[in-house]
């Protein structure tokens, strides 16, 4: 794009993975885990959960874990629609910021929660799908996508996810396809090294005493 002074070093998922191999495995694998769409602090999404609800019970066999986004999460009506057909709902905390650190467990959090499913799905492809299939899950894009309240439509919106990766929607999605989606996606070949990462944002090696 002709622009300057930008490193591509992949996602942090990537470098987690590398420091945490075994962090949340399990012997066994069991059911699905779910994150429905979700609003944040400047937009909320409209949408039917309760309908949402009851497509997943139609389609999923085993147990359903939903994880709901912390503002979905603070509303007992939202909870109540999965609750009320059985499903364990969950939330990984809230996202945090460059200036707090709430955020700092959220990525551990959903590892645990994804190495211990046997798949993961969603209602919109995005990047709870791709770091679940980097762990090893199957994977599934379906439902209504529901839409932000003021959802610019010059990003495209639903119909530019479909357009881009129509193999990745669906209730059954090729998992070698995906897992190959998601490395492309996550960055997995531009990993850094650590001495690249010193060199590049200037930080100095600490020397123990």
């Amino acid at each position: 794009m002709g622009r300057r002074g930008h490193y591509v070093i992949g996602a942090p998922w990537v470098y987690l993975l590398q420091l945490e191999p075994d962090l949340g495995r399990v012997p066994e694998r069991k059911g699905t885990i779910w994150y429905p769409f979700h609003g944040w602090e400047k937009s909320s999404v409209r949408g039917d959960h309760a309908r949402l609800a009851a497509e997943i019970r139609e389609v999923e066999t085993g147990p359903v874990t939903v994880c709901l986004y912390w503002l979905e999460f603070a509303n007992p009506a939202i909870r109540q629609a999965y609750e009320s057909m059985g499903f364990r709902v969950v939330c990984h905390g809230e996202r945090g910021s460059r200036w707090d650190r709430k955020g700092r467990g959220f990525l551990r959090r959903q590892l645990i929660e994804l190495r211990r499913h046997r798949r993961v799905a969603s209602n919109r492809l995005g990047s709870a799908l791709f770091y679940g299939v980097s762990v090893g899950c199957d994977v599934a894009v379906y439902g209504d996508p529901m839409q932000y309240e003021d959802e610019r439509p010059e990003y495209g919106g639903t119909a530019r996810r479909r357009r881009l990766w129509p193999e990745l929607h669906g209730v059954h999605v090729d998992r070698a396809l995906a897992a190959e989606t998601a490395r492309s996606e996550l960055g997995f070949d531009h990993q850094a090294t650590p001495e690249e990462l010193r060199r590049m944002f200037g930080w100095k090696r600490v020397r123990s005493a």
